[in-house]
């Protein structure tokens, strides 16, 4: 008969059956709660779907990591998940540093023991905020200062020192030099040491002793011992080797989450609240598990990021949808609120959804400005209205908002009207710029713009000239372009192209330094373009090279830089010219609406005879490869 050493597990059939309802209710609900996020809460609960089904035949800990912006749901999401799995006894949550010196906290694994995670059994613990835990500075060199050095060990293989040898004896030393101190200090007689020692040891010395024994007894149980007691049992426990062996967090499920700005580019533009969220939404969602770890080398060392492991969810930044519907959602809550507290029916128009959107959204900082805006905006308000209408038994508001006499219109049981003048925050910056002003943002802008329709045959994502920032005028979205090198001289004119639009209609006399960073940019291109990537037949050697014993002269190559840049201001200068009516056109719509979207441009376009191609966000413009090996 053969026989096997492999073993076998008894298997609950029902509690895994229970269990993988569970987690499809605690799914359903989490879709519920958060806006934007299905494909990570599905991704979510599918990677903890082991362990939490049969922990026991897990070998290591589950590791899972969480990417994205801030306000994106990372924090929440997994607090949300803990409360609905109800296991909220067996969460906790650590954010680690280098830098914090007055924590008495050094290591990982007081933390896991302080929360009784050291008893075998599945438990989650979550490390949030991870970036700020480098190991590796800006330049590359390591951090000289590290703590909870146990994090990288945990993460290997879950398995943490319990203890070692000399911790034992110096807590028995101590404990003996501890307790003769307090005879002395308290001037006992010899013949009351023997009272002394039968006294229990009380709660805080059991504690410590089941930390450093690792006793299965209670701490209760331990604190009812006496110092006589005590002391046979740290005799009996170091003659047991199994008290040094690591202690197995294999059971637990760990999540990391962080913001990693090295790989979400965008994620520094907090201020800007005029992008389309969906151009941000485009860019985010190309990010790969590839330029996750990529990014995290910035931070840590080689072997460290790979203790991350592969299991990586990364955020896109919400759409504009996503935003909308988060919108509405929070003030659904509050007109359920209202009727449920005061018996008043709240009907909130679509200008008042649109008015929170345009003064709430910063897409790159998610929910929490969205929520900010709208107690700013409705609620704040609303209490105002609500007043007037408990006093007058008003059992019905219908709030809107106008554009025209900048209001915010409530109507008391369709009759009364009170008109309370509000403008958004945002508004009034954006309505802080002056008519010229604007318009010579928007001739700046739409230079661009017919640049880059004349020479990718594309309409830009978003064009706009009334901003709420006072550190950027206006803007043109390009879509990600290929860098070849035909590519990179369109996009050096592109550049070029909005400081000589000002020219073209203003005259050269009246152009604005709103040049300066277009020109810096093309500048740097040019100089690559003939530095570093030998596209001019005259210099093929790379004068980039910083190490001196390979650095080249870059004087050598000054006045073809010169040289090229002047070529294309000429050519850009022209194509500007020869289609000044299409600019001209372009400046006035865009002055008027102060944003304009693909579309509306190609249709401007159109009305010149010539075709601008809108494409989605995330589109990427490359040469067609195939075609051309073909050929």
């Amino acid at each position: 008969m053969e026989t096997t050493d492999t073993p076998t597990y008894s298997v609950d059939k029902q509690r895994i059956r229970e269990r993988k309802d569970t987690l499809e209710r605690v799914k359903a609900q989490l879709k519920r709660d958060f806006v934007g996020i299905d494909t990570v809460i599905d991704s979510l609960l599918d990677y903890i779907q082991i362990w939490y089904l049969m922990p026991e035949i897990l070998s290591r800990p589950i590791i899972v990591c969480l990417w994205g912006m801030t306000g994106v749901g990372k924090t929440d999401l997994v607090r949300r998940m803990i409360k609905y799995l109800e296991i909220q006894d067996r969460f906790t949550e650590m954010e680690l540093g280098n830098n914090d010196d007055t924590s008495y906290i050094k290591n990982v694994s007081t933390v896991l023991t302080q929360e009784g995670f050291d008893d075998g059994r599945p438990a989650v613990i979550l490390f949030d905020e991870i970036q700020r835990f480098n190991t590796v500075e800006p330049d590359g060199s390591p951090v000289s200062k590290t703590q909870f050095t146990d994090f990288w060990q945990l993460l290997s293989d879950g398995r943490l020192p319990k203890r070692d040898k000399d911790d034992v004896e110096d807590y028995v030393t101590n404990y003996l030099f501890s307790q003769r101190k307090k005879q002395r200090n308290k001037g006992k007689k010899e013949e009351e040491k023997d009272d002394y020692y039968s006294h229990e040891i009380g709660v805080w010395e059991a504690r410590n002793l089941k930390k450093l024994l690792g006793l299965d007894k209670e701490v209760v149980d331990i604190a009812e011992m006496n110092h006589y007691q005590v002391m046979a049992l740290v005799t009996e426990a170091k003659s047991h080797k199994t008290m040094y062996e690591p202690v197995d967090y294999s059971k637990l499920l760990i999540i990391i989450s962080g913001n990693l700005d090295e790989a979400f580019h965008m994620a520094t533009q907090t201020a800007e609240s005029d992008i389309d969220a969906d151009i941000f939404h485009a860019f985010t969602r190309k990010i790969t598990q590839v330029d996750i770890k990529y990014a995290l080398t910035k931070r840590f060392r080689p072997e460290q990021v790979a203790r991350f492991g592969n299991i990586h969810l990364i955020y896109a930044s919400l759409r504009r949808a996503d935003f909308k519907r988060l919108i509405a959602l929070e003030i659904n809550k509050i007109v359920v609120k209202t009727r449920d507290r005061f018996g008043v029916h709240l009907e909130v128009r679509p200008n008042m959804h649109r008015l929170i959107y345009r003064n709430g959204v910063f897409p790159v900082q998610g929910v929490r400005p969205v929520f900010s805006s709208i107690v700013d905006i409705l609620e704040t308000n609303l209490s105002k209205f609500l007043f007037e209408a408990l006093l007058e038994d008003v059992k019905k508001i219908i709030l809107d908002y106008d554009d025209q006499s900048e209001a915010i219109v409530a109507v008391f049981e369709g009759q009364r009207e009170i008109r309370l003048p509000f403008v958004g925050r945002m508004d009034k910056i954006r309505e802080s710029a002056k008519p010229d002003a604007v318009l010579n943002v928007s001739v700046h802008e739409a230079g661009h713009a017919v640049a880059y329709i004349m020479l990718f045959g594309l309409a830009p994502l978003q064009l706009k000239s009334k901003l709420a920032n006072s550190y950027a005028e206006g803007f043109t979205f390009p879509h990600e372009i290929y860098a070849t090198k035909e590519n990179l001289v369109k996009k050096i004119m592109v550049y070029l192209a909005g400081g000589l639009a000002e020219e073209v209609l203003f005259g050269p006399e009246n152009a604005t330094i709103g040049r300066a960073h277009d020109r810096e940019q093309a500048t740097r291109l040019v100089m690559d373009y003939i530095r570093g990537y030998g596209f001019d037949d005259n210099y093929q050697a790379n004068y980039l090279l910083q190490e001196e014993e390979y650095a080249m002269d870059r004087n050598v190559t000054d006045a073809a830089i010169e040289g090229m840049m002047t070529e294309l201001v000429g050519r850009t200068r022209q194509i500007l010219r020869t289609n000044q009516d299409f600019l001209l056109d372009l400046t006035n719509g865009l002055a008027t609406a102060g944003s304009l979207g693909p579309t509306e441009v190609a249709e401007i376009a159109a009305q010149h005879g010539l075709q601008a191609i809108v494409r989605e966000e995330g589109y990427l413009h490359l040469p067609p490869y195939s075609e051309i090996l073909r050929k």
